[in-house]
């Protein structure tokens, strides 16, 4: 991956994204598009779309979430310590020492997660997992007043973690899920913007995906497409504790997922084989027997019904903050929608 590429991915990562509070990440998403996409605008949801050969009137989307899991102050108590509810979910146990960042109206503050040190615990209180009302956020205030002069009831945080390289063809990040998306997003309307297309194409980094694909259903509503491919991260079994049975044979690095279930429109499915075994760019099967749980579902379902495709990304560790994913299987992931879409007939007919 050049240089520039990478700048972005990090910058679209380390940007604060927690459902409902994107705007952070969504303007990183925004002037990363400005200089190619023929239109650039937001809705009032905060949903970003970039859009390319707008009067023609065959309307291909990709969506990509740019939101990311995170936690919102519900309480503070008299000695300044605030009590936290999860945005999206999360194992409670990966929070313990982590260092947050608080998005306030004054700014970012600093906060580190609170929890009474091992040697106060009772034997039983060892053996008992986490729960979020037996953590708490510090921020070093004196009380509830001091602590109520910069913080405030319904203010969003996010672990305060940088995306940082993991050997020579990995990153670890907090919110791969989904801003791997959101930039892949980019970086095919910056690709497809140097061809001559058939087709519109609408990219858009959705908003509210970890509560609701809530960003997808709006902007699915708004575009209209007559098909679309959803970009998100995928498990992977590459690792200890992982059952291949269950998920399948997914590793990090061996390519893009490519989805086959009742989501997924076969048409658009086998042309999605078809591009990646021609232009040999390696990939893995995921079988999806039901609603894959992704903007996926929102673009099949929108209006009339679209036609609906699914591409993943192989992600370590989802929904913590050391995310782990390869830089070549988000190169080869550009690479196989730009190949499928600049070949896109001026109308193409996905019925099965």
């Amino acid at each position: 991956m050049n240089k520039n590429r990478e700048k972005f991915l990090q910058e679209i990562l380390n940007a604060p994204s927690p459902s409902g509070f994107e705007q952070p990440a969504a303007e990183v998403f925004r002037k990363r598009v400005k200089g190619f996409a023929d239109v650039v605008e937001r809705d009032v949801h905060g949903n970003s779309y970039a859009i390319l050969n707008p009067k023609a009137k065959f309307k291909f989307m990709l969506a990509g979430h740019i939101d990311e899991i995170g936690l919102m102050v519900n309480y503070i108590d008299e000695n300044g310590y605030l009590y936290v509810g999860q945005i999206g979910g999360m194992d409670p146990a990966l929070l313990v020492g982590q260092r947050v960042k608080i998005l306030t109206a004054k700014g970012d503050v600093l906060g580190v997660v609170g929890r009474k040190a091992i040697h106060l615990m009772t034997a039983e209180e060892r053996t008992k997992g986490v729960k979020m009302d037996n953590i708490w956020i510090d921020i070093g205030a004196a009380d509830k007043k001091e602590a109520e002069k910069i913080i405030a009831i319904g203010d969003p945080m996010v672990i305060d973690v940088e995306c940082r390289r993991l050997g020579t063809d990995k990153i670890i990040a907090r919110g791969c899920d989904d801003k791997a998306g959101a930039f892949i997003v980019a970086e095919v309307i910056r690709e497809l913007s140097k061809k001559k297309l058939n087709v519109s194409v609408i990219g858009v980094a959705t908003v509210q995906e970890e509560v609701g694909l809530r960003g997808a259903i709006t902007s699915s509503y708004n575009v209209n497409p007559d098909a679309g491919i959803a970009i998100d991260v995928g498990f992977t079994s590459d690792h200890p504790e992982v059952d291949k049975k269950l998920i399948g044979d997914i590793k990090v690095g061996a390519g893009p997922i490519l989805h086959r279930g009742p989501n997924i429109n076969p048409v658009l499915e086998a042309g999605l084989f078809k591009t990646a075994k021609t232009n040999k760019i390696p990939y893995q099967v995921s079988a999806e027997p039901r609603a894959t749980g992704t903007d996926a579902n929102a673009i099949q379902l929108s209006r009339g019904g679209a036609a609906a495709g699914l591409i993943s990304m192989p992600n370590r560790y989802m929904h913590t903050p050391v995310e782990v994913v390869s830089l070549t299987d988000l190169e080869n992931v550009i690479k196989l929608i730009v190949a499928y879409i600049e070949k896109l007939p001026a109308k193409k007919d996905y019925r099965p």
